[in-house]
């Protein structure tokens, strides 16, 4: 498992709702955990990591050993939001880049855990930012899509950067194409969706 960065295919993929939790499911956010601490993420989306399933992890602290700081979300909706607050984003498709994003201060969220329950949760400030953060790439929406006009002219080179990157490692063969990609995506899905 790797976190692939922009403008990989699944980024831009809409993520499907889960049917079920099993002991793989439950190994892949484990791994999803895992590779978000050795990225010093705060929170990461299965997408982020080549998976087409809806689900997302978060530890604010970004810390393994504060694993009563991890969340796993599973299928989740805000379901309500309040207000609006300009803060720095960051991702980590997209190292080392950071850019002023809106978004609503507080929201209401409804998902499921692992057990399979589900939870709703009241989250403001930082948290609330990180789960909208999240639930867009699940819906192939990118922190980029919601800059503002200078902001984006802003970022322009340094996306131009990571677009030959990606086409580098996609004429290498390390990257597939789109449409083997698509194919895998939804060979995934079919199985748990």
């Amino acid at each position: 498992m790797q976190i692939v960065k922009y403008p990989h295919p699944t980024l831009r993929h809409q993520s499907k709702p889960l049917r079920r939790v099993d002991a793989e499911l439950r190994k892949m956010i484990r791994e999803m955990l895992d590779l978000m601490y050795e990225h010093d993420g705060i929170g990461l989306a299965a997408n982020q990591v080549d998976l087409p399933y809806r689900l997302f992890v978060m530890n604010l602290s970004s810390e393994p050993s504060e694993k009563d700081q991890e969340y796993v979300f599973i299928n989740p909706v805000i379901v309500r939001r309040k207000g609006s607050a300009e803060e720095r984003e960051g991702c980590l498709s997209f190292p080392e880049l950071f850019a002023p994003v809106v978004r609503s201060e507080a929201v209401t969220l409804n998902a499921y855990d692992t057990s399979g329950r589900e939870l709703t949760y009241e989250l403001e400030g930082m948290p609330a930012r990180v789960v909208q953060h999240e639930i867009d790439h699940l819906d192939g929406i990118l922190f980029v899509d919601r800059l503002s006009p200078s902001s984006r002219l802003a970022m322009k080179e340094a996306l131009e950067e990571l677009e030959l990157e990606f086409s580098g490692s996609r004429r290498r063969g390390v990257i597939p194409d789109d449409g083997l990609i698509t194919a895998r995506l939804n060979e995934l899905e079919s199985a748990r969706t």
